[in-house]
């Protein structure tokens, strides 16, 4: 039987550009190939049916790499690495494997990650370790399920080598993963081009940007105006992205230039961490040593990151026109951030002034308690009833200390004053859906990993993400 995968229809809209942007690269040969996970859920994004496609499929496409839609291309770019501009970047342990056209009819690509050494690579071995893998295909998962625009991981192969890692015990076993993506083209490739002083270039990827992933831009006739609509868009789109951040408690770790998307969507996570608390100054690299990708910090760290990638798009783009979609950026992360909070309490439609008591009053509440963020939500959607508009002592009746939620209390059940019981049951619809009950903090990372390490059990694994995808 023919593979489904070596059927697709792969488009080579990033080679078309040409190789001022990429190097050709070969992939590693890999001593064992076993399936750790493949996403049945994108399968389908594709139009391929799960159950037509087998798991030598998997193994033969994205472990042997039998079957070469494209070459293989390591996609070159610089970036702000903690805050200091670093030449020395690109693909170093991964490649485009492929880009296609989903049923949505949007572009998608298949990016390796741990697939072998690039020139890039600098003196690193181009791996992947499992547990690496592992934290990556969790948080892409637990991320979508929270609506946050995320990559996410088409597939994941242990490949049978010892790897050394000073940040994890070693030796450790690794592996060879297959993001599923919107683009891979980030702030670090038009900057890589700004620092080789390449206008010519950065216009030429600007319009390939806007024709294959703007598509409510790429229309526009007069260039000055789609240029600008095309800035003024991403700025947006990264002002959500940092909200839905935010909301959902998670920390990126790494917001070097070269882990942002050109297309507004999250990806590449590293030392990521959901927040136990709310807790400004939490910080989830281990070597961030001054915190300056602190979960508190993210908002403004974006905000910079995009008034940088304004250095190589004045070579193009009006300065007045950048600095006019520049200026929108606290109004759009200010908005979303409200809106998806309020969510998260309920509520769909609140008039501003009591949008803000309430989003004030629960983050002060968050604070003060130290409850643990993901908990309070889960307790809100577990507890809410109908009756909470009755009775003010109904609502979370055995909060300690009772001070501390004395005001937060008081102001809820004045908001459902003003609902009405239908509303109140759409509440209750509403907080399911944006509360999972399934969190993702560092221990319960740990117990996952932990059977996988020591006896090579992967059921929790494997029943932590029917967990997430299917609740």
């Amino acid at each position: 039987m023919s593979n489904p995968f070596f059927e697709l229809n792969y488009e080579p809209a990033f080679e078309s550009l040409g190789d001022d942007y990429y190097d050709e690269v070969p992939v590693a040969d890999f001593p064992q190939h076993i399936l750790r996970f493949r996403n049945n859920e994108l399968l389908p994004k594709i139009n391929l049916n799960p159950q037509t496609v087998t798991d030598a499929d998997f193994l033969d496409t994205f472990g042997k790499f039998l079957y070469s839609p494209r070459p293989f291309l390591a996609m070159r770019y610089h970036g702000y690495q903690f805050g200091e501009y670093n030449p020395n970047l690109g693909d170093g342990r991964g490649f485009l494997y492929g880009q296609i056209r989903g049923i949505d009819g949007k572009l998608y690509d298949l990016g390796t990650k741990g697939s072998g050494r690039t020139p890039y690579s600098r003196n690193a071995d181009g791996r992947l370790t499992l547990k690496g893998g592992v934290r990556e295909v969790l948080a892409a998962e637990m991320l979508h399920r929270l609506g946050v625009t995320t990559s996410r991981c088409l597939s994941m192969i242990e490949t049978g080598e010892s790897l050394w890692r000073g940040d994890e015990p070693s030796p450790t076993r690794s592996c060879v993963m297959v993001r599923f993506s919107s683009s891979h083209i980030r702030f670090g490739t038009f900057e890589r081009l700004h620092y080789f002083r390449r206008p010519d270039l950065i216009q030429k990827l600007l319009d390939h940007v806007i024709d294959y992933y703007y598509p409510e831009i790429h229309l526009i006739v007069d260039q000055k105006e789609r240029y600008a609509r095309f800035y003024a868009e991403l700025v947006k789109r990264i002002a959500q992205l940092t909200a839905q951040w935010m909301s959902v408690g998670f920390c990126h770790g790494v917001l070097n230039t070269d882990n942002m998307s050109i297309t507004g969507e999250s990806f590449d996570y590293g030392p990521y961490a959901f927040i136990p608390n709310y807790n400004l100054q939490f910080t989830a690299a281990y070597f961030d040593y001054f915190s300056l990708y602190s979960y508190g910090n993210q908002p403004q760290i974006c905000r910079l990151n995009l008034e940088r990638l304004q250095a190589p798009l004045s070579k193009v783009i009006e300065p007045s026109d950048l600095e006019a979609g520049f200026a929108q950026y606290n109004e759009y992360y200010l908005t979303h951030y409200r809106q998806l909070m309020l969510r998260r309490l309920g509520f769909e439609n609140l008039p501003e002034s009591d949008g803000n008591e309430l989003l004030q009053l629960t983050l002060k509440l968050l604070k003060e308690s130290e409850v643990g963020y993901h908990d309070f939500f889960v307790e809100l959607r577990n507890q809410f009833d109908l009756s909470w508009r009755d009775d003010i002592n109904l609502i979370f009746p055995e909060a300690e200390p009772a001070q501390i939620i004395k005001s937060w209390r008081e102001f809820y059940y004045h908001l459902l004053q003003t609902v009405s019981f239908d509303d109140m049951k759409e509440m209750g619809r509403r907080l399911t859906r944006y509360n999972p009950q399934q969190s993702l903090i560092r221990p319960e990372i740990e117990a996952i990993w932990e059977p996988i390490a020591i006896e090579d059990n992967w059921q929790p694994f494997n029943e932590l993400l029917k967990r997430i995808q299917n609740e």
